[in-house]
């Protein structure tokens, strides 16, 4: 069961929530717990409505079920994200992603660290060059274990604060002051710049629409820049289902579905099944919670879990209920085999494949499509796992909706990935994205999407400090195929490490006015790290690869960038101001260009070092290093 608790309450008078409107006057003295869903300034809106306390524990494991789900080390993660993402609005609960800490450091010699690139064509804008500094190298790449899953639950209710409550929003909004409001998170003080859009706050007001105090219930991080939920349960809770196999066997041409809340239409618990030609079906039911759906497979048609090992062939599946992922691989020990298959989904919070806590899933020449918003096509999340695809077409629809999110080991060959209305690909934390001889595209929106007031672009790599992606470094690894961005840069690194390798890629960016690649800090209004540290790192291969476009980096970030065997670069590098004003670090911008390779200026060029073994065509430009040396042709 659940119990409501009303969350528009005073002493002695409760607020319905038909009385949440844009007036404000009527709430002097009283107490109300809504969703963060714009900030300006000190004037915050929130959207009023209720908090649900889940009450239920989870079936017990069957005898011999596994309990400590801790994701494989190097591709764990804990997560939307965009689609964490991982900003969560309205219906759609996701925010990304939406840090780490900086490494100290002087701006170079001579300034240059401070230099800001030739001006970008007329109507191109830096607006999402938002700040930081990134979080430290971590030695051999090891992360935190901010993303090792839950164990599983042995029947007793987690104590204390709201980790098993979800929020239902109203329909109202109502706008307040926060300028004399004293925030508080977890028992600690913080900032109204620490409040990101997609939080739950509970406050209380004064006199008119002043706040005189604001605790933020849960974040509304998660899979949401590209996506994720709020309110997931504090233990794995994965509702009932309609249809449990729990013995080893072959299925063929059955039929399953599901109209129940929080319900798959299947569910393999622990066995060793081969399921042949079936149809798997969640046509209804509502979800009571978006991020026990995210994490643990709540509402998903097919979820696989406590070790089951499913080979799934010729199969349909379809799902129109909100967080009804399609097929559902989750926790250490659980296998999905699953191909030449259809997966499609319509609903919010509905991946096509998605993989957590440790599980694997194995997919080959399936056709998966995705409607809804923050539902990636090929999507993990908290916990990770490992994700292996071979040929196919996995294709979104939806905002915060990426062909691949990655908060796992993800790797795609022969496939074509497609985002209609978002970035392309998502790579969260200590996680990667491995692509061979795939066909990528990506069109995000510049004003529909919880991250897109950060920054458009088709790839995203970053850390959004949500706990549901361990802190370490990314992998990007694109070998053939080609990869083609309709809108904004094409790569976009933020509060991250990142080691990125490119070989004989495609590149298409579609967009004139925007960037190659662009590594800054951000404006931490999603929670992604600090504001002035939450830079990124990032260590740039191109491998036999043709490059062409400019690439910017702020004072607060570090690149590394080498050509080799055979490449060619057409574009500059330049270093530009943090727009928060972080603490500039050394080495922003070191260039190596191997023997063979060519660098074509197209306009001056700011840099730290460089060491040139191959060609530069300074084409009547200069590059202007740290020590103030300007070299031209």
């Amino acid at each position: 069961m659940k119990k409501l608790l009303s969350i528009l309450c005073a002493a002695a008078l409760t607020l319905s929530l038909a009385a949440c409107g844009s007036s404000t006057e009527n709430y002097a003295g009283q107490t109300l717990t809504g969703q963060v869903t714009a900030i300006d300034g000190s004037a915050v809106t929130l959207q009023p409505g209720e908090l649900t306390e889940d009450t239920n524990t989870p079936p017990d494991l069957p005898s011999g079920g596994s309990d400590a789900q801790t994701p494989p080390d190097g591709g764990s993660d804990a997560n939307t994200p965009p689609e964490k993402p991982d900003d969560a609005s309205g219906s759609d609960t996701q925010a990304p992603p939406d840090s780490g800490s900086a490494p100290s450091g002087q701006a170079p010699d001579g300034g240059s660290g401070t230099n800001t690139p030739p001006e970008k064509p007329e109507g191109s804008s830096d607006s999402g060059t938002a700040n930081g500094q990134p979080p430290a190298k971590p030695d051999d790449a090891s992360g935190d274990a901010n993303g090792t899953p839950p164990d599983m639950p042995s029947g007793d209710a987690p104590s204390g604060g709201p980790g098993g409550s979800g929020f239902t929003a109203g329909d109202e909004t109502v706008t307040l002051d926060f300028s004399a409001a004293e925030i508080t998170e977890n028992g600690e003080t913080v900032a109204l710049s620490d409040l990101s859009e997609g939080d739950v706050v509970t406050v209380t007001v004064g006199s008119g629409t002043a706040v005189t105090t604001a605790e933020i219930v849960s974040i509304g991080g998660g899979q949401g820049g590209p996506g994720g939920g709020f309110g997931g349960s504090g233990e794995v809770t994965q509702g009932d289902s309609a249809n449990t196999i729990s013995e080893d066997g072959t299925y063929s041409g059955t039929a399953y579905t599901s109209t129940g809340d929080d319900e798959n239409a299947l569910r393999v618990d622990g066995a060793a099944v081969t399921l042949d030609g079936i149809t798997v079906d969640k046509s209804a039911g509502a979800t009571s919670n978006t991020e026990n759906g995210d994490f643990y497979g709540v509402n998903a048609a097919l979820l696989a879990t406590n070790g089951a090992t499913v080979t799934i062939k010729n199969a349909t599946v379809t799902s129109s209920a909100q967080n009804g992922n399609g097929v559902f691989s989750y926790g250490s020990g659980t296998t999905v085999n699953i191909s030449d298959s259809t997966i499609t989904t319509t609903a919010d919070n509905s991946g096509g494949i998605q993989t957590t806590g440790g599980g694997t899933t194995n997919a080959s020449d399936l056709t998966v499509e995705t409607s809804g918003n923050s539902s990636a096509a090929i999507r993990s999340d908290r916990g990770g796992g490992t994700v292996n695809v071979d040929g196919g077409t996995y294709t979104s629809n939806g905002y915060n909706s990426p062909a691949v999110y990655s908060t796992a080991d993800i790797t795609v060959k022969n496939a074509a990935l497609t985002a209609n209305h978002s970035e392309a690909l998502v790579i969260e934390g200590k996680n990667s994205i491995t692509l061979e001889n795939c066909t990528v595209t990506g069109n995000m929106s510049d004003t529909q999407g919880a991250s897109s007031d950060e920054n458009v672009h088709a790839v995203m790599i970053y850390q959004s400090m949500s706990g549901d992606a361990d802190v370490g470094t990314s992998i990007f690894s694109m070998t053939g195929g080609s990869l083609t961005g309709r809108n904004g840069d094409l790569f976009y690194v933020t509060n991250t490490h990142c080691v990125l390798t490119l070989s004989g890629v495609t590149l298409r960016n579609e967009d004139a006015d925007a960037y190659l690649l662009r590594i800054v800090g951000n404006s931490a209004s999603h929670g992604w790290g600090a504001a002035g540290a939450n830079g990124a790192q990032v260590e740039f291969t191109a491998d036999a690869q043709t490059l062409e476009g400019d690439i910017v980096v702020d004072t607060i970030s570090t690149l590394d960038l080498t050509l080799k065997n055979g490449s060619s670069f057409t574009g500059t590098v330049n270093i530009m101001e943090n727009a928060e004003g972080g603490t500039a670090v050394s080495d922003n911008a070191v260039v190596t260009i191997e023997s063979g390779c060519t660098w074509t200026l197209t306009g001056d060029c700011v840099i730290t070092s460089l060491v040139n073994n191959g060609t530069i065509d300074f084409n009547g430009y200069t590059i202007t290093l740290a020590d103030g040396t300007v070299l031209q042709g």
